[in-house]
This record gives structure tokens, C-alpha cells and sequence, in this order.
């Protein structure tokens, strides 16, 4: 086992230890191979040293220096070196510029890969939604969907999920694009909850299939720009009914998954639908996809409005009453959310750049923060001043 720092570190050196920031946020796990994005991150939390796997190379023996050993370079010779740290000084630098971690990693090859097995992924997902909905059940294979799903989450922490996510968001909002996210994002929560393995790939289906009901809604209401009447908000609200309906046909599938579909809009005060179920009647599963499902659509673009930063998702669900979601869904959401971007870059409302340097237990979107001139202010007792973007 080796202890480098970040800048000694190369894509594909694999970890034998946990990578966690000071807050107790995992942001690589042991047993994993590095890669540049991984690597990059670590400037952005300050992390010190790494260990990985393998053996501090034995010293050279000593030499008497020969004239030509004490010579000055040649150009070239050190143009050889400067690889070696080039990389991390770059991103090191980002802090200081005006180039965000998202858009330095939209340049990296592990999220053009990404791109690519999500493509794959949604092209996938089209074949299987249209094979159920002409009742072709055959090739609905669990291991094969989850294995679509592999390239996207193998070796990533929640927070790799939750950015390449939201780097890749796009006007295209499609209910495969969603459907996709939502199964990923639940996959995260679980894994939050610390869920068995069995159960997170349950977790990880349920997201997926939850809302093929609303390929059976009219495209001109479900993707309507406009206000929507009350006639159409209506026959929206019942796609969790259909999407339930749908899967029960499908031999095999876990009543979770099914309970998933129909309940995901269910609320913990019983103030959710289609049936009003209250506290411990919603399904545990349902109850993570839907709180994965109101955070992907709080942090997508829509025609009336910008994307949501994940701290102003954090504010609308404490304002929205945290009674509405079971409490050990949403605590282990809202802690987990809030502490993956300690220490990240944010925009305030009026303007200002900032650091996260606290994180408020009782009032988690306010944090406190460390301006750019020392200055550090509280935003929970600084009213209407709030995150609206996270660098």
C-alpha cells in the first residue's frame, strides 16, 4: 500500500482505502480504479493524500554525480516531465477561473464515455417500454436491464451519479431521459440508506419502470408547455394507476417495483394521490423513487423556468414540510445531498461567488459561507440571501 498526494496520482491506480472528505463524505470507495474525474475532485475537496495499492518503488542507489547529470536540461527533457503534474495543476486552478468542476469534467474522457453507455442505455430502455406495452413479455430480463445500467454506476459514488446527471441534462425531458435518472438517482439513495445488494438492484428497477403509465398519455398534455387544465392535470395523475396496471402483467416482477409505480406520488401525511395513502401504508421503495423523482425534475430545465442547484432543491423540500416523506427517506436525502457539496463553489442570489464552509443541521440549504475577501456569513440568518448555483 502507497499514500500519494492528488498530483501523484494516475487514472487507473486502484484505491485501498476509502477516499472521505473532512464531513465523512465518501467520494471513492477502496477497491476501485481511479480515473481522471475521480482525481479531480480531490483538488475540489481539499483532500491531503490517498492510499493505493502496491509498494513504494525502493530509492536508486546514489551516484556520484557526473558533469553531464548536473547540466541544465534540455527543453525537450523537460517537456517529458511536466505531464506528471500537469493535470491536477489545471484543475487545481479551476477554483480560481472561471470554468465550474461540471464543465472541466464535460472535457473529460470518462464523461464522453458516460454520454455514450446513457444513449445506449435510453435507446435500450425504448426497446424494452415498447415490448411491454404490446404485452411481449419474453425479453423483460432484469440482469440484462441492470447490466445497461453497469457502465453508468460500476465503481461511482452517488455524487459521480448525481454529476454526470446534471452535466448531461438536455431540453430533451423525454420519459425514458427521466425514467433513466430517476432509476439512477433511487440506486443512490438506497446506497445513502446503506441497502442490501439485492434490494438496491430492486430499488434500481423500480425507478426504471415506474412511469411507463405516461406513454399512454397524449404527448400534447404530457409534454404541454402551457398551463394545463384541470382536465388534463387530471388524466396526468393517472399515469402511477396505469404505470401499476402495466407491470403487474409482467411475470416475475417484484411487488416492490410494481408498489413503486403506483405509489411514488403517495406523501407520508397522506396529502399525495392517487389513493391518499398516509405513513406506513406507502410502500418503502416508492417512497425513495419519489423523492428521486421530485429531485430530478426540480433539477431539469423547463420552458418556464431555469434548472434547480441541489440546495435549492434541499430549500423546497424543507419548505415543502418534511412531514410529507418518510422521515428515514428524506433525513438520509437531505444529509447526504447537502454534505456532497461542502466545501464546493456557489453563487449566491445576488451574485457573489462563494465556498461552502458549514452545513446548518436544522436549516440544510442555508449553510454558512466563506466570501472571497473572509468574509463568512450565516445564510441562515442572512433572510432572503440563498444558493442559486453550484460551480
Amino acid at each position: 500500500m502507497r499514500m500519494l498526494k492528488p498530483r501523484d496520482l494516475e487514472a487507473g491506480m486502484v484505491l485501498s482505502r476509502d477516499i472521505t472528505t473532512k464531513h465523512g463524505q465518501t467520494i471513492a470507495q477502496a477497491g476501485c480504479a481511479l480515473t481522471d474525474q475521480q482525481i479531480a475532485r480531490m483538488s475540489f475537496y481539499k483532500i491531503d493524500y490517498v492510499y493505493v495499492e502496491g509498494e513504494d518503488p525502493k530509492p536508486e542507489p546514489e551516484e556520484e554525480p557526473q558533469p553531464e547529470q548536473t547540466e541544465e536540461k534540455k527543453p525537450e527533457e523537460k517537456k517529458k516531465e511536466a505531464p506528471k503534474t500537469e493535470k491536477y495543476e489545471k484543475v487545481k486552478r479551476v477554483r480560481n477561473e472561471t470554468m465550474s468542476y461540471t464543465q472541466w469534467m464535460k472535457g473529460s474522457s470518462e464523461y464522453q464515455e458516460y454520454t455514450l453507455h446513457y444513449s445506449k442505455a435510453v435507446a435500450y430502455m425504448k426497446e424494452i417500454f415498447a415490448a411491454i406495452l404490446a404485452k411481449d413479455y419474453k425479453n423483460v430480463d432484469k440482469k440484462k436491464i441492470l447490466a445497461s445500467l453497469d457502465p453508468m454506476i460500476k465503481n461511482k459514488t452517488t455524487l459521480d451519479i448525481l454529476d454526470n446527471i446534471q452535466a448531461n441534462r438536455s431540453n430533451d425531458d423525454s420519459v425514458y431521459a427521466h425514467s433513466l435518472n430517476v432509476s439512477l438517482i433511487s440506486r443512490g439513495i438506497a446506497k445513502w440508506m446503506k441497502v442490501e445488494k439485492e434490494q438496491l438492484n430492486t430499488v434500481t428497477l423500480a425507478g426504471y419502470f415506474y412511469s411507463i403509465g405516461k406513454l399512454l398519455i397524449p404527448d400534447e398534455v404530457m409534454h404541454k408547455s402551457g398551463k394545463l387544465t384541470e382536465a388534463e392535470f387530471a388524466l396526468i395523475r393517472t399515469y402511477p394507476k396505469k404505470s401499476e396496471d402495466i407491470l403487474k402483467k409482467i411475470p416475475g416482477l417484484e411487488w416492490d417495483i410494481i408498489a413503486a409505480a403506483g405509489q411514488h406520488h403517495e406523501r407520508y401525511d397522506g396529502s399525495g394521490y392517487p389513493n391518499g395513502l398516509g405513513g406506513d401504508d406507502i410502500n418503502h421503495v416508492a417512497s425513495i423513487v419519489g423523492v428521486a423523482d421530485v429531485y430530478d425534475a426540480m433539477t431539469a430545465a423547463r420552458t418556464y423556468r431555469a434548472p434547480k442547484c441541489a440546495f435549492q432543491v434541499i430549500e423546497a423540500f424543507e419548505n415543502d414540510g418534511l412531514s410529507k416523506y418518510e422521515p428515514a427517506v428524506i433525513i438520509a436525502f437531505l444529509d447526504h445531498m447537502a454534505s456532497s457539496y461542502q466545501n464546493s463553489r456557489v453563487v449566491l442570489s445576488d451574485g457573489r461567488a462563494c465556498q461552502v464552509v458549514f452545513l446548518n443541521k436544522h436549516r440544510r440549504s442555508k449553510p454558512m459561507v466563506r466570501m472571497d475577501d473572509g468574509e463568512v456569513i450565516d445564510l441562515s440568518k442572512a433572510g432572503d440571501l440563498s444558493i442559486t448555483s453550484i460551480l
